[in-house]
């Protein structure tokens, strides 16, 4: 399929919001801007044009750049795609000043930005441009071939501050250029849609709306997820499943799969953090987090590793000991199961070949890489924007539309802004969130400026905060939380490129991302410290902002070899850590981090390793992220037979190994990031405790990958999931209360809970048994009567030991899926007078039976079943049936919606709560409590 039909097919648009109103550089300063950006990406011509806003190149070297780039242009490209690539450059690029004004404007920390423009207005004066140029003319007036020798004279300063100060400007142009560039995708071959992708529909959605209005909106529920992302997803559908009222909200807006995999520029400002990129305090680092619904898990690379041994072990050391229990290791196969992570559907693409093909030829250990494609091959590329196929198994294709099936409401573009709390005793109790929500404008979109603003509080019983590790920290100092541990321990596995150019066109955009993985160099201090290698997405704007920058003509050349490359990653489990904090001018996310010498060493071993797998498979050329280490090219005549040890490849590798990785000079970014607000077994170490609570902040918890004791050295998802099915699925204290949880630590149940989920699992075949009997063709009304009418009899049997002793009910309460009525007022008996006290004796199905059928039918039930001497109180008809009304009340009252939209299980449950209240439990039978008392371990008899 050529690139223009498959353009045809592309997904929808998704257009941006407006660029803001506001300058963000004076006309002068944009003057200056664009003649820089014009000078890294130069319209280039042979000398002979005479042109001052022309690149000149000698003739003969221009003739040969076009000659190699027409060799490779693939075939059907226009037949002016190679002239009207070499005349592009930045400024006249449709778009290219509108999004760099976005940059500025939406991203751009304030701080940054004063200093670009101290700089723009210093090469408009005479005394700024002698200082840093050596010539007093104003910047923007020097010819192109002028200015390109002053900015590859910055990349060799002295001053650091140049170095990076140009490799700053070279990777915003470059990435800028290459999104909205209409040039250069004719003369790559990289179409707008996956040549192997296929369109699939995803789950249809459902969002709470606010209305309009003046003042803060009220919404109630049992627990509030702030974050829809891979630890969010989790928790929303155990919960739901549960029978808990659940609501997840997010900042981000959801795009179904007709949108997706979305353009460069569309994808950068809609799915991900800070409009595709961050970076460090100072800058030696580029953070990557994906901030869309669903977050990071829409536009990962399907990578689905389970976390190492050696780091389980780790984090058991610090007092953690679940890491090392058969417990966590249930979690971690329980979340591959539900998204059919596999490696037996991969088909690897070039790239993915390269690696593992050419670390088996230099004996270097490595493996294929699970996907979580649930079943597919899935061989598509541009999973990064996005997964138009809807196959990629991440929170939007599976654990949220099992949590919207279990009931879960959802909200988007919920701007989260303090949690809320009561304090009472010298307890600071989590009542809720407090935050605004933007609504879509009026065509359903997110691109208009007519949008509803709310102010909205949201009160719950338990708060999950999963907002990302570089946002869950700040949202907890937002909210007035002040352990010093709070945002500190960061760590990210920073990554840096190696790219081989190989004889035949590769098109490394097609076919899975990341299928294999290189560990040869990934203990390196014999302590779990160093480096893996994986390949790199392909996508052109991804991949070349990356690479160093060296000339106009040189990086149009090199670009447009895109399509016979490979590039790999070096990724380092760093032990060095930094921290995330707050702008103190507007609250934005800054993160202080740079790699240490210690994990550049690791990152060094690991990158001449990488360059040793190019030269093995045949690269003609061999390039690193690092300014000033020339490009590796392989001589004509080099023997097969020597392979790496030819001669001036070792003396390259030598020069390599020399000039280490020294900053700014050497590209850093990030995709993975943990460790702020790390679990650990006390508060002086670490912000949440082993069950993912806050210390010090009943009912609050955290369940993403900033709670990572450490870096986990793999693609943190499965890790993430896993530790979000412990908290919100087995741990005690978020689904029952913070009590039990302290309880049940100090009787050692945390050791034991793999005995209590077995338990748990034998109450759930006591329901199922109970519900199979009622598998029929009836219809909803009765078929909810009648599991009412018998699973009545079941929690009939719990009743005595229920009333008997509360620690036990408790118990119990902690293994059994609850309702979300679990803790509502007790329903009041003040309209019951001393004569109807046989009320209280009447049995529990024939009660059961009588509520449900009024609750259900909204009528009253048979006289028979009001009358006579079964329930002996025909003279009170009128008082039984004030009572029915007033609990019927307390339900709707608790679940906030008609009770026939839960399911049968779930209603059950809520009427079990409230019978449980009204009567007192009258039967003696004690089936259940034998059963608790014949599986509980005997370090757990203290509870009971």
């Amino acid at each position: 399929m050529t690139v223009p039909e498959l353009d045809m097919i592309a997904p929808l648009d998704t257009p941006l919001p407006p660029v803001p109103p506001a300058e963000v550089l004076t006309p002068s300063q944009w003057i200056t801007f664009l003649a820089i950006a014009d000078t890294i990406i130069p319209s280039i011509a042979d000398s002979s044009a005479q042109s001052i806003d022309d690149l000149a190149v000698d003739v003969p070297e221009y003739n040969n750049a076009i000659q190699k780039i027409q060799q490779i242009i693939p075939t059907g490209a226009p037949s002016d795609a190679v002239q009207n690539y070499m005349k592009a450059k930045a400024s006249s690029t449709p778009g290219f000043k509108d999004l760099i004004h976005r940059t500025f404007g939406d991203y751009t920390r304030d701080d940054a930005l004063k200093g670009i423009r101290v700089i723009l207005s210093a090469l408009d004066t005479r005394a700024g441009c002698y200082l840093l140029t050596g010539y007093p003319t104003s910047f923007c007036l020097h010819p192109v071939n002028v200015r390109q020798q002053i900015l590859q004279g910055w990349s060799q300063s002295y001053f650091p501050q140049l170095r990076q100060l140009v490799k700053s400007f070279a990777a915003l142009t470059i990435a800028t250029w290459v999104k909205q560039s209409s040039a250069i995708n004719p003369v790559l071959g990289f179409p707008r849609a996956p040549v192997h992708g296929k369109p699939g529909k995803g789950f249809d959605y459902s969002f709470l709306e606010i209305p309009p209005g003046q003042g803060q909106e009220l919404v109630e529920t049992d627990v509030i997820i702030v974050g829809s992302g891979c630890g969010g997803g989790v928790c929303a559908k155990n919960l739901a499943e549960a029978g808990h009222r659940v609501l997840v909200t997010d900042r981000a807006y959801h795009f179904p799969a007709k949108y997706l995999p979305m353009s460069s520029t569309d994808a950068g400002i809609h799915l991900f953090h800070n409009g595709g990129v961050d970076t460090s305090d100072d800058n030696s680092v580029a953070f990557l987090a994906g901030q869309a619904w669903g977050g990071g898990g829409t536009v990962n690379w399907s990578a689905s590793l389970q976390t190492q041994g050696f780091v389980r072990q780790e984090w058991a050391d610090e007092g953690l000991s679940f890491f090392t229990s058969s417990e966590y290791q249930d979690c971690l196969d329980r979340v591959c199961q539900r998204m059919g992570v596999s490696t037996k559907y991969i088909e690897h693409n070039e790239n993915n070949r390269v690696l593992i093909e050419g670390a088996r030829k230099l004996g270097f250990n490595a493996k294929e890489v699970p996907q979580n494609t649930g079943g597919n091959k899935h061989y598509c590329g541009y999973c990064t924007l996005g997964c138009g196929a809807a196959e990629k198994q991440g929170p939007v294709v599976s654990w949220l539309p099992d949590a919207a099936n279990a009931g879960a409401q959802f909200m988007e573009g919920f701007e989260a802004e303090k949690i809320v709390f009561d304090f009472a005793s010298g307890r600071r109790i989590t009542t809720g969130v407090q935050g605004t929500w933007t609504s879509r404008d009026e065509t359903g979109g997110v691109s208009g400026s007519n949008k509803t603003k709310r102010k909205v509080l949201i009160k719950a019983k338990r708060v999950i905060v999963s907002c990302g590790t570089l946002h869950s920290p700040l949202l907890l100092l937002r909210s007035d939380l002040t352990n010093p541990q709070i945002g500190r321990n960061l760590h990210c596995h920073p990554a840096s490129l190696v790219a081989g150019v190989f004889p035949k066109e590769i098109r490394p955009w097609e076919g899975g991302i990341l299928t294999t993985l290189c560990e040869e160099f990934a203990n390196q201090d014999n302590h779990g410290h160093g480096a893996k290698i994986n390949a790199m997405t392909m996508i052109p704007s991804w991949v070349l902002p990356f690479m160093p920058w060296t000339g106009g003509l040189d990086f149009k050349v090199f670009a447009s070899k895109l399509s016979r490359m490979c590039a790999h990653c070096v990724v380092v489990r760093d032990r060095d850590s930094g921290q995330v904090y707050p702008d103190p001018v507007d609250g934005r996310c800054k993160i202080k981090y740079s790699p240490s010498a210690f994990d550049k060493g690791h990152a060094l071993e690991c990158i001449l390793g990488m360059c040793k797998i190019m030269y093995v498979m045949g690269a003609e050329e061999i390039i690193v992220s690092q300014v000033g280490v020339p490009i590796f090219t392989r001589s004509p005549d080099a023997k097969e037979s020597v392979g790496i040890n030819d001669a001036s490849f070792q003396a390259w590798l030598a020069n390599l190994r020399k000039r280490g990785l020294p900053h700014p000079e050497t590209s850093w970014g990030s995709a993975h990031q943990m460790g702020t607000c790390r679990m650990a077994a006390s508060e002086t170490k670490g912000v949440v405790d082993p069950t993912g609570e806050v210390w010090g902040a009943e009912g609050l918890y955290v369940a993403d990958a900033s709670v990572f004791p450490s870096a986990s050295g793999v693609n943190p998802m499965v890790t993430n999931m896993a530790i979000s099915d412990m908290i919100s699925r087995v741990s005690p204290p978020l689904l029952n209360g913070t009590m039990m949880a302290r309880v049940g630590l100090r009787l050692n149940v945390y050791q034991h809970r793999r005995r209590l989920v077995e338990l748990q699992d034998l109450i759930d075949q006591q329901l199922q048994k109970a519900v199979t009997t009622t598998a029929g063709d009836l219809d909803r009304l009765d078929r909810h009567r009648i599991l009412v009418f018998e699973l009545g009899e079941l929690a009939d049997k719990t009743s005595p030991w229920l009333r008997e002793n509360q620690a036990i009910r408790g118990f119990l309460a902690a293994l059994m899926p609850r309702s979300t009525a679990a803790s509502m007022a007790a329903v009041s008996f003040s309209g019951v007078d001393e004569n109807n006290k046989g009320l209280m004796k009447i049995t529990t199905k024939t009660f059961t039976y009588t509520f449900s059928y009024r609750l259900l039918r909204r009528e009253d039930p048979p006289e028979e079943l009001v009358s006579g001497g079964l329930l002996r109180i025909v003279d009170d008809k009128d008082k039984l049936s004030s009572l029915l009304n007033l609990m019927r009340s307390q339900l709707q009252r608790a679940v906030r919606q008609p009770a026939t939209e839960f399911t049968s299980l779930q209603m059950v449950l809520m009427l079990q709560d409230l019978m449980t209240k009204a009567l007192g439990w009258a039967s003696e039978m004690n089936d259940i409590r034998y059963l608790i008392m014949e599986h509980v371990h005997d370090d757990n008899e203290g509870m009971l």
